[in-house]
């Protein structure tokens, strides 16, 4: 049997937890979607807040005070909201193309300085951060030893090195001046061995995100082609081939299933750089193509967009009391009655935390979002 391309976007959609919201707590919810894209500190609260039934704010806030959730530098580079049990397998896969990226970049080897001057301080490093401290701090204990240099390589360390952000309150936990805190000794660390890591990470995707292809793991990490091709062959018959409807063989976890096609798509109002966009190679499963110039901006930022029919639809913004809605193509009553409920009830969760959330991503409404239908939702 061939999977259809609406049974792969099902299959990411329920496994993401975007059918149905599940009482669970937050910190099994982030396990179970592998991790939640958090560059932006609002983006893994509205992540969960589609997620998770009856989604507490300050649920997450105390699981990131007390470690059981851990913001990172993982995947693509990018931090990660990602339960502490895990992060030790995630950083130990990520950590070659971690440390590539900055200790080869030409911000790091115009100083002069080589990767082992860097790599010689991680050990000092954890010592400092045995406390939070903020990256000031950082660099004014390194300058002793690396002059003016100590900004790229505290650069380069925070993104590569056992480091995580240290919450410091606010609405959404994380606000400036950044705060850091080691985490070499996070629980569950059996070893820093990046094939192990590597083989960890692929099956805590497959189930989050498959049946998925080689190409659609390489999107989601950056990891290389050869990396992957020899952690599908060590994890043998743990993961299984699936035929799907393009020419690249998918893989998945042995035993998952993959909802009907006629599965109900409920809508939902997907956070900035929510996972689910970003999870497979282009296009993706959840974003019409002609939809991605949309959505997909030039620099890189992916707008909160509306999932409708379980395919995104179009993209909100907060507004003064509430947030707008707008839509690519005409919606139906149903359609529209079911987003101003999510709109209504999200409306409500902004105003006690942070009405004016993403407001300095609004340039890209200043520049025009082409839309067929657009409404205001008021709390």
């Amino acid at each position: 049997m061939s999977l259809t391309a609406r049974q792969l976007a099902l299959a990411t959609l329920d496994r993401q937890l975007l059918l149905e919201r599940r009482r669970i707590d937050v910190a099994d919810a982030v396990r179970r979607v592998c991790a939640l894209q958090a560059q932006t500190p609002a983006s893994p609260y509205l992540a969960l807040w589609n997620r998770v039934r009856d989604f507490a704010p300050e649920d997450l806030d105390a699981a990131f005070v007390d470690g059981r959730i851990v913001k990172a530098s993982l995947m693509r580079i990018t931090l990660h909201a990602v339960h502490a049990e895990d992060y030790a397998h995630q950083h130990a896969a990520m950590l070659n193309t971690l440390r590539a990226s900055r200790l080869y970049d030409h911000r790091f080897t115009s100083t002069g300085l080589v990767p082992a001057d860097a790599d010689a301080l991680v050990p000092e490093l954890a010592r400092f951060l045995a406390r939070p401290r903020t990256g000031a701090e950082v660099e004014d204990e390194i300058t002793v030893r690396f002059g003016e240099h100590a900004h790229r390589v505290w650069w380069a360390l925070r993104t590569y090195a056992p480091v995580r952000h240290a919450p410091v309150g606010g609405p959404w936990a994380f606000t400036p001046p950044h705060t850091y805190l080691d985490s070499s000794g996070a629980p569950g660390a059996p070893s820093r061995d990046a094939r192990a890591g590597t083989r960890w990470l692929l099956l805590a995707y497959l189930r989050a995100f498959g049946p998925a292809s080689a190409q659609d793991f390489a999107r989601f990490t950056l990891l290389t082609r050869p990396v992957i091709t020899q952690a599908l062959h060590e994890l043998g018959d743990q993961v299984v081939r699936v035929t799907g409807p393009g020419r690249a063989p998918l893989f998945d976890v042995e035993g998952a299933t993959v909802p009907a096609e006629d599965v109900p798509t409920p809508p939902r109002l997907l956070p900035m750089w929510d996972s689910t966009l970003l999870a497979h190679a282009v296009p993706g499963r959840v974003v019409p193509e002609e939809y991605r110039p949309l959505v997909v901006r030039r620099n890189g930022d992916m707008l909160p967009c509306l999932l409708v029919g379980g395919q995104v639809a179009g993209v909100w913004r907060a507004i003064d009391g509430g947030l707008e809605l707008t839509a690519f193509r005409k919606l139906g009553t149903a359609a529209w009655r079911g987003l101003t409920d999510e709109a209504e009830k999200l409306s409500t969760l902004l105003a006690e935390r942070d009405p004016a959330v993403y407001r300095r991503y609004g340039h890209w409404w200043d520049k025009g979002i082409p839309g067929a239908e657009t409404t205001e939702v008021r709390a």
